[in-house]
């Protein structure tokens, strides 16, 4: 919702400034539909040149991020910590029945009961995979911490490809706007034996073209790109949980102790409080 709010503010403040100081939008309508086409169909083909299908698909598919957030809400940290309580629990007190939970989690009772969860490929394979070493004595934590390491920074580089995508399309787009603009002003010079008033329509549409490529670029790509970052990061935070909580574990602290080591590392604005947490682990342990 905020996001439409940005959107309508920009337009609103933009074009209502200029109509207040006795601009007229006839010249800028009559020339928007050239210009546009010049200005973003060369964007879309620079951005088509410069991603293959898949990251176009990616980038496509977090656009909504600017406008829904975070994919992680405070419920479900809460609920990490509940669902990473149980896996740790079990390590210590049943090792072997952990490990049908940890090879087959689609199956699993546990994470069953945490289905935003168990929908996301990366956060399962991360538990799992974890897990899965410590079960096969593999029991060195730095070890441990640097592999998880590496893979949660592979994963937040491969999420970041679509703000880095569309950063790129906002900083090429004010060279377009100054394409069009050129391309009008050669129109323009054919026209030359005209009278002022053809000219100065003429000499008007052709910065239109320079006035869109820094509006779009600055007013609404830009702004979505340093959204989508933002969103990235944040969400990156519950990976990062993840990890604290498991090479806790793998320093053989008890249960307890180990959700509590991700409960104070997560964001101020997603962390469970103490007795809310203390709830919710007391009706896992009932289930």
């Amino acid at each position: 919702m905020i996001g439409i709010v940005g959107i309508i503010v920009v337009i609103v403040m933009v074009f209502g400034g200029y109509l207040a100081a006795g601009g007229k939008m006839g010249i800028i309508l009559k020339s928007l539909p050239f210009e546009m086409t010049m200005i973003v169909g060369a964007a879309v083909g620079a951005f088509i040149l410069s991603n293959d299908t898949a990251s176009m698909k990616h980038t496509l598919k977090d656009m909504k991020k600017v406008f829904s957030g975070p994919k992680w809400k405070p419920d479900d940290y809460r609920d990490l910590l509940c669902l990473l309580f149980e896996l740790v629990r079990l390590a210590k007190s049943a090792p072997l029945e952990l490990e049908e939970h940890i090879e087959a989690p689609a199956d699993s009772s546990i994470f069953g009961r945490y289905p935003r969860i168990l929908a996301d490929h990366e956060a399962v394979e991360l538990i799992c995979d974890t897990l899965r070493s410590a079960s096969m004595n593999y029991d060195d934590p730095h070890q441990v911490e640097e592999v998880l390491d590496k893979r949660i920074d592979a994963h937040f580089h491969h999420a970041m490809h679509p703000s880095h995508a569309l950063q790129t399309v906002a900083d090429g787009l004010p060279a377009l706007g100054i394409v069009a603009a050129v391309l009008g002003v050669i129109k323009t010079m054919g026209s030359i034996d005209q009278p002022p008033e053809v000219l100065g329509k003429l000499i008007g549409g052709a910065l239109v073209g320079t006035f869109l490529g820094v509006f779009l670029a600055y007013g609404f790509v830009g702004p979505f790109a340093s959204k989508l970052k933002t969103v990235t990061e944040e969400d990156a935070h519950f990976y990062q949980l993840i990890r604290e909580v498991l090479v806790a574990n793998m320093h053989s602290h008890s249960p307890n102790i180990c959700i509590e080591v991700g409960r104070q590392n997560a964001p101020h604005h997603v962390r469970p409080g103490f007795n809310e947490l203390e709830e919710a682990l007391k009706e896992a342990k009932a289930a």
